[in-house]
């Protein structure tokens, strides 16, 4: 690959990961990006580095641009490791005057790289670094998604150097947001907030209204991950209002797993019954499914539902899996139910209404068990699950914003 010029004097020399398919429990299908960005002025700076094992991609690049013994400053907006793997191999390189981070940010650094003599100097929220003709200014976004993390933006050019926020899961040839597929983009942007940024809302919250205060401009925003946003940065800006707002649709996602059918077929009644009130129903059957794209499915739905039949007591092992996943993530304004089959015990759907529960989900129905397999008796009381469920859903407006329902 090739560094590319994003800004007058600004070049991408990130690398991209074409393999990756976990990323901390986040099924990255199509692998994604470790963004770096290079800025020549009459100081050079690096804004991060990237994961382990892709040093010779980022120095090849910086390579191109120029000699990585003339970067005076190292920028670390974010000690996580998949942006500073190689931090170590590449001060050992470059020796810079200066490696600039947050407070928590050095304390995260000195616990993971013991006994290091970097220069590592504090820069606060506000706070400014004069490069030449350009300057950065710090921002502080604590818990977006680490206690270190911050951004840096470069005023002379309308320039956000974002840091994990406005990013993707995404290896492409391509590094802008015009020259891609829309709906790919706007699915991988919503399924990266909704499992990595979700749990912070209320920061996303307090972060775009500094930047509203601030009457700062930006007409670009290049995350640590995907493509860099030139066309729709107010789209993509607007996107994240909504989402951290938790907006939702007039929309249901009933997650189930099954073992001999049963199940399946009270998910499907229940589904019916969810259509018959003309709600959307998005059915999602954790035998092919994923924990990441029902949490992307969910982020933008007012319902949960849950099914699961009784294994040795407890639950099936995937909707266990995806329960705790989604505690986690603290997705909120859901209502929501339990339903499931059972041979002799029947505690599974106990313990997905506790699950519920502890995510403080709305429960509109104490349970609904079925003994074995579903008669059509049985089956009916599904479709009227269902129909209450769609009730409650209809009291919601629908979504709000472009985007929101993208789908690939």
């Amino acid at each position: 690959m090739q560094a590319i010029e994003v800004k007058s004097g600004v070049h991408w020399v990130g690398a991209i990961d074409w393999d990756v398919r976990d990323f901390h429990g986040y099924l990255t299908e199509l692998g994604s990006t470790y963004n770096a960005f290079l800025v020549r002025d009459t100081k050079t700076v690096l804004f991060d580095t990237v994961k382990k094992g892709f040093f010779d991609d980022l120095i090849h690049h910086i390579s191109q641009v120029t000699n990585p013994g003339d970067i005076d400053y190292i920028v670390v907006n974010h000690v996580e490791m998949d942006h500073t793997g190689v931090l170590p191999e590449v001060i050992d390189l470059v020796r810079p005057e200066k490696v600039f981070c947050s407070a928590n940010g050095k304390k995260a650094l000195l616990a993971h790289h013991e006994g290091v003599d970097w220069p590592l100097e504090v820069v606060a929220n506000g706070d400014k670094l004069e490069l030449g003709d350009r300057s950065v200014q710090f921002l502080e976004t604590k818990m977006l998604h680490w206690p270190d993390s911050m951004m840096s933006f470069i005023a002379e050019q309308n320039l956000l150097i974002s840091q994990d926020g406005f990013g993707q899961h995404w290896a492409t040839s391509e590094r802008y947001d015009d020259e891609v597929e829309p709906g790919e983009l706007y699915y991988q942007a919503r399924k990266y907030y909704a499992n990595i940024i979700l749990p912070y809302s209320n920061f996303i919250q307090k972060l775009l209204q500094t930047v509203k205060e601030s009457g700062i401009s930006i007409d670009m925003i290049a995350p640590d991950h995907g493509l860099i946003w030139r066309r729709d940065v107010a789209k993509i800006i607007d996107c994240y209002d909504q989402w951290s707002r938790q907006v939702t649709c007039s929309k249901a996602v009933i997650v189930y797993d099954t073992m001999w059918d049963s199940t399946r077929k009270m998910a499907k009644a229940v589904a019916e019954g969810i259509q018959k009130q003309g709600v959307a129903v998005k059915l999602m059957n954790l035998q092919s499914v994923h924990r990441s794209d029902v949490v992307t499915e969910l982020q933008d739905s007012r319902a949960l539902v849950v099914g699961s039949p009784t294994l040795n007591n407890g639950l099936m092992p995937r909707v266990a899996d995806v329960l705790t996943y989604l505690k986690g993530l603290r997705p909120a304004g859901k209502v929501g139910a339990a339903f499931g089959s059972y041979g002799w015990g029947g505690e599974a759907v106990k313990l997905v209404n506790a699950g519920l529960t502890e995510m403080n989900v709305e429960l509109l129905h104490d349970g609904l068990r079925v003994n074995y397999v579903p008669t059509e008796a049985d089956l009916a009381q599904c479709v009227e699950l269902g129909e209450k469920i769609g009730s409650a859903v209809n009291n919601q407006s629908a979504c709000e914003i472009h985007g929101q329902s993208a789908a690939r």
